[in-house]
């Protein structure tokens, strides 16, 4: 099996959805949002915080006033010669073909866990099967022609959400034989679903992270929730 259908089956696996991007929704004053969606600030200010946008929203004399989230700024890493930067921009591409798939993954995921709680270990096994298999037929065009590299970056990208790589989070789901498996079709079609994200060692997960800060900042990517509280583990 080929890691396009390896990748396939993950994503399946999580229920994905075509339109993983959300748009970003129109300021409003927050008198009309409920006011079980308000909080309060340090100073005891009333706001409406904006989890698409990362802002809080105030309002003052009957006017708008925008937080921002504070942006964290990383420098481009330096390239070691031209192929070098040749790459580093190659992975941008990929990665914003892949970001979608991944925030969906991700979103999928933790539904997934909520809902397993409620469940026996049987009830499980056939919730995953019957979800599964109702959405193969939606998604299989649309993921088969991925490449290795998208691959890889989907893999990564879990693994800084949700600090588990691939690997654990399919043994979490589907228990340890199955991930055994996965992993050896990961490993001959060149992908390291047990490798963590480490932008510390990795040169590949350098660019990443970079690329991630640069997107997220200039707003081309949507962060996921979260984002800010990853840990590199040095």
């Amino acid at each position: 099996m080929n890691f396009n259908k390896l990748l396939l089956l993950f994503l399946l696996f999580f229920g994905l959805h075509a339109n993983a991007q959300r748009e970003l929704t129109t300021l409003k004053p927050i008198s009309q949002y409920p006011p079980e969606l308000l909080k309060t600030d340090e100073l005891g200010n009333k706001y409406y915080y904006d989890e698409s946008q990362k802002a809080r929203i105030y309002e003052i004399n009957g006017e708008n006033v925008v937080v921002m989230d504070e942006l964290r700024l990383m420098n481009k890493p330096k390239f070691n010669n031209q192929l070098d930067q040749n790459y580093y921009y190659f992975l941008n591409k990929k990665l914003s073909r892949v970001y979608p798939l991944f925030l969906t993954a991700l979103e999928q995921y933790e539904d997934i866990q909520q809902e397993m709680h409620t469940l026996d270990k049987s009830s499980q096994r056939k919730y995953v099967n019957e979800r599964q298999q109702k959405l193969a037929d939606e998604y299989e065009l649309q993921l088969r022609d991925l490449t290795t590299t998208e691959g890889r970056i989907f893999a990564k990208l879990m693994n800084r959400a949700t600090g588990k790589t691939v690997y654990e989070i399919i043994k979490e789901l589907r228990g340890g034989w199955s991930a055994f498996w996965w992993n050896v079709k990961g490993n001959i079609a060149d992908v390291r679903i047990k490798q963590p994200y480490n932008p510390h060692v990795d040169r590949s997960d350098e660019f990443l992270e970079s690329l991630l800060q640069s997107n997220w900042n200039n707003g081309y990517l949507q962060p996921y929730p979260g984002y800010l509280t990853f840990k590199v583990k040095k």
